[in-house]
This record gives structure tokens, C-alpha cells and sequence, in this order.
């Protein structure tokens, strides 16, 4: 069988950050939220199109957006997800195997600076306007900046520091400190410093939706705080608790009756009452091959996906056939024992219909083995999670056949009433941990038949209950981290390592590394132990 590479040049090239800023918008609050636009776009999308062309260029800019990128590092990296591709950097991936060189941390490191540069200099130019609007757009800037932070600390643990008092220019940007435990501590502490500080110019919950809100302030708070003994040393659940009880006080935001709502084309904020915060797009004005939720939904698609139940509702240029999901995740997500016996898992059920949980969109392929890092995508779990129909399997206002409405889900309420049920957990309130996760099962089995009692309720529950409530929305690496069981811990699955059934990695990958020409070119940087 022969594997072709989406891209074959994977050098990623920034381009000058001067060439692509605001300029002069004369203080006018619609050109201040058009510039605005550009920030949060720099997370889903290249750049501008045939308007202004991909903001980092590559062979395939679509290759290297933040949200794509993100989820290549939060899952492919895990149980959750392999890719069949052949491309520089996917092995290395799928096998916990990477170096400093691998093109997906350089494209999101860069990528992150870009949107941190974008928001300082719009930061820098709107402090001081007394317009309520230009206050308010001046705290989403912020909140962009924090959160484009926050992924830096959890994923690359020391990356260059910059704010609005810096300018955008030509200097080497320095670390907050040498040393990467130090520095993710200073890092963490800024992050909440600036969350907390514009709270309260934020605008109400769902105000604006997709604009950042209180509630998206809140539920990033409540996700620093939730990992924060990975991150600084010292937990810190009552504060993960006090923020997830904002955003589940405010009564701003309920569960989607249908979970799937939640990836499929009418899931934006508008329609959704359980999205908090996502990267919009839309098949008319948010267009972009690999961008997304697209990439998601083609690259998980097949030949047989589209010839029999059409799962993803996008008809051209489909069946990439690159991620599945890997044995064991398939053993968190459904308990193949309770479900199906001894008999073999599932010859008769192919797509998993048996199983009580409707979050399952799980589809047998070839083989549930698969017998190399870089075998065909026919080998595997399908995955078909996400969707470009809407929710009832109709077509989206602005369909396309080609790239998908749907929305990223960033920050969704199921995830607040997780967060505090794990606070309550580390708390020793197991009775309000287990109401929380009762809450989200009921939802999950359409009635108390999932639910839960508390002597059933351990860390090892909580973590497999978030894999089947958020696989695939780019969090598994960072919970299998927080729950020790990403590198050296006493969980394994195929061909991590490099090896068939698994073995324990270093527990320095558990931060990625700053990427190699970042280090070669700023005298400033120093690289995460383990690199060297």
C-alpha cells in the first residue's frame, strides 16, 4: 500500500507581523471589531483568504492551523486517536516519539504568537477608549491573548512572554524565567491576574455569542484552576469549584437535550443553549480543507461512511480515512463486557447501537487492530462524533458540501459540571461529585438508567467518564496528564512508545518541546528539560 502526504513542503514560515495588523482605525468601534474578528479568526482559520492570503505560510496553510494543530497534539498523541498518514511529524505523534523539529509544534507555537502579537497591538490600541463597545472589545482581546497563554503553559510550559507594553517589532521576546517550573507558575498567575481583571468588562453570558463573555472567562478560569497542580505544583480545586459554580449559577446555559447537538451544524450559541464558547465557522464565510471542525469530519471519514449511512453529511472532497480511534479508548468509551458478552466486539453491531450511551458514535472498521503506527485508516474504531448536518440531519442554512457549519466547542456547560464534580471529588464531597456526573449521564442514557452511586465513584471513573463525554474535542492529553497516566503512569496503549501494545514513555514529554528553530534563532529561549 502506498501512503501520500497531504503537504510536501512542511516548512511553516511566519509572515511580518507589521504587514497584517490594524494600522490606523480612527478610533471607529466597526473597525475595531472587524480587527477584533481577525483575532478570534486566527484560531480556526490560515488567514484571509484571497484578501490578504494565510497568515503563516506552507505548502498547505490549512495544515497548520491552531485549532487543527491543537487537536493533532491533544489526541492523536493518545488513546484516543492514530492517524494513517505519511506525513513528516504524524508518526512521531501517534508514537510519543517527537523532537523538537516535528512541523505541528512549530506550527503551533507559531501560530499562538501570532494571536498573542495580534492582541497586544489591538490591546495596546484601544486602552483608554471610553466607548463602552471599544472597553468590551478591548476585554475580549485580552481574554484571546489569556487563553492563546493558556495553551502555551499546558502544552509548551515556557514560551516567550509578551503584552501590549512591548510593541510588535523585531526583538528577540524573552521567557519569564529560565526555568520551565518557575516560569509555568509565573505564567499561570498572569493568566488569572487577567482573567479576573476584565470579568467584569466582559459582557454578560451568551450577550454575543461568538464574542467571549463572562461565562467563557469563568469556564477558562475554572480550566487553569482544575489543572493547576500540574502547572504550578499546588492545587487548586476550591477555585476550579468557585468558577464552574459561576457559570452553572448564572442559569444562563442548560445541557442540549440531544448531546450531538453539541457537533453538529446547529450547535453555535444561538441554538445551543450548552455552548459556552467555540470557534464559529461557517461553510460560506469560514472556509478552509483542513480548518476545524472540516478537518475533523473528513479526517475521520471513510469510503464505507459515505457509501452507506453518508455519517458526515460532506460530499466533496472526502474519505481522507486518516483518524480513528485505537482498541483501548474504545474499552473506556464502552463496556464491550456488559454490552456484548464474550461474544467477539461487535460483528453484529457495527456501529455500536447496543450501547446504552448515546454519546457513543463509535463504527467498527477492518480490524479493531492495528498492526502498524502508519496502517491504512481501514484499521481501527471509527469515530464519527462530529457532523456538518445539523442535529435532526438536515442541511445547515449556509451548507456546503465542502466545508463544514459547525462550530469547535471550545467551552460547553457539560464540562463546568465536570470540573466541580472532580473539585468536589479531591474535595472529599464525593455525594455532590456524584449528582454532577449524574447530571451529564442522565443526559447521556436518557434517563437515571446510567446513573451512578457513590461507592462506584473513583479518579480513575472520573477520568474515562470526561473521555466519553469530550473525546475528540481536544482534551484527552491534557486530562491524561493531570490524571499521571499520559507518559509514565500504569496506563498503555497501542504503539505508544513505538511499541505494539505500549509501554511507559519519559515523563518529560509530558511538555512538548519549544520548537528547534525557535531556540537556534532567540538567544533568549532556553528548551524544556529533555530536549536538549
Amino acid at each position: 500500500m502506498v501512503m501520500t502526504s497531504c503537504v510536501k513542503d512542511l516548512d511553516v514560515i511566519p509572515k511580518d507581523p507589521n504587514t497584517i495588523l490594524s494600522g490606523n482605525l480612527q478610533n471607529d468601534p466597526v473597525y475595531m471589531k472587524q480587527v477584533l474578528g481577525k483575532i478570534y479568526a486566527s484560531f480556526i482559520i490560515n488567514g484571509q483568504g484571497a484578501n490578504g492570503g494565510p497568515d503563516i505560510a506552507a505548502s498547505d496553510a490549512d495544515f497548520f492551523t491552531t485549532a487543527r494543530a491543537l487537536w493533532n497534539l491533544q489526541e492523536i498523541t493518545t488513546d484516543a486517536a492514530i492517524c494513517a498518514w505519511g506525513d513528516v511529524g504524524i508518526s512521531d505523534l501517534n508514537t510519543q516519539t517527537w523532537s523538537p523539529n516535528n512541523p505541528f509544534l512549530t506550527a503551533l507555537y507559531q501560530r499562538l504568537g501570532l494571536s498573542i502579537t495580534y492582541a497586544n497591538d489591538f490591546i495596546k490600541m484601544t486602552n483608554g477608549n471610553t466607548n463602552p463597545d471599544i472597553i468590551r472589545y478591548n476585554a475580549e482581546a485580552r481574554y484571546l491573548r489569556a487563553l492563546a497563554y493558556y495553551y502555551y503553559m499546558d502544552l509548551f510550559g515556557n514560551p516567550p512572554f509578551t503584552t501590549e507594553a512591548d510593541g510588535v517589532g523585531k526583538f528577540f521576546p524573552k521567557q519569564l524565567d529560565p526555568d520551565v517550573t518557575v516560569a509555568r507558575k509565573l505564567l499561570f498567575n498572569y493568566i488569572v491576574s487577567e482573567l479576573k481583571s476584565i470579568e467584569d468588562k466582559l459582557g454578560e453570558p451568551r450577550y454575543s455569542y461568538p464574542q467571549a463573555d463572562k461565562g467563557a472567562a469563568w469556564m477558562l478560569l475554572a480550566r487553569v484552576y482544575l489543572n493547576a497542580e500540574v502547572f504550578t505544583g499546588t492545587a487548586k480545586w476550591d477555585s476550579c469549584k468557585i468558577y464552574s459554580d459561576k457559570v452553572i449559577n448564572s442559569q444562563k446555559y442548560s445541557l442540549a437535550t440531544n448531546y450531538r447537538q453539541n457537533f453538529s451544524a446547529d450547535n453555535d450559541g444561538r441554538n445551543n443553549p450548552e455552548m459556552i464558547f467555540a470557534w464559529a465557522q461557517d461553510g460560506i464565510h469560514t472556509q478552509g480543507g483542513g480548518a476545524g471542525t472540516t478537518f475533523i469530519i473528513q479526517s475521520t471519514s471513510d469510503a464505507v461512511y459515505i457509501r452507506s449511512e453518508d455519517y458526515h453529511g460532506l460530499t466533496v472532497n472526502t474519505n481522507w480515512n486518516g483518524n480513528r480511534a485505537r482498541r483501548e479508548f474504545m474499552n473506556v468509551l464502552v463496556d464491550t463486557l456488559a454490552v456484548y458478552g464474550n461474544n467477539p466486539v461487535p460483528l453484529t453491531d457495527p456501529t455500536f447501537s447496543q450501547v446504552k450511551d448515546k454519546r457513543i458514535f463509535l463504527k467498527m472498521k477492518r480490524s479493531m487492530d492495528i498492526p502498524s503506527p502508519s496502517s491504512s485508516g481501514d484499521y481501527g474504531i471509527g469515530v464519527f462524533k462530529f457532523t456538518a448536518k445539523n442535529s435532526d440531519g438536515s442541511q445547515a442554512a449556509n451548507y456546503n458540501p465542502q466545508y463544514s457549519n459547525t462550530d469547535f466547542p471550545v467551552f460547553r456547560l457539560a464540562d463546568a459540571y465536570l470540573m466541580r464534580a472532580e473539585a468536589s471529588f479531591r474535595m472529599n464531597n464525593t455525594a455532590a461529585a456524584v449528582t454532577d456526573i449524574n447530571i451529564i449521564r442522565t443526559r447521556a442514557y436518557g434517563n437515571t438508567s446510567g446513573n451512578i452511586t457513590a461507592d462506584k465513584l473513583t479518579a480513575q471513573f472520573i477520568l474515562d467518564e470526561r473521555a466519553r463525554e469530550f473525546y475528540y474535542e481536544a482534551q484527552r492529553r491534557t486530562d491524561l496528564v493531570r490524571f499521571g497516566k499520559f507518559t509514565d503512569g500504569n496506563y498503555n496503549w497501542t504503539w505508544k512508545g513505538g511499541v505494539y501494545r505500549g509501554t511507559n514513555t519519559s515523563r518529560h514529554l509530558n511538555i512538548f518541546p519549544i520548537p528547534g528553530d525557535e531556540v537556534a534563532a532567540n538567544p533568549n529561549i532556553r528548551q524544556n528539560p529533555g530536549y536538549n
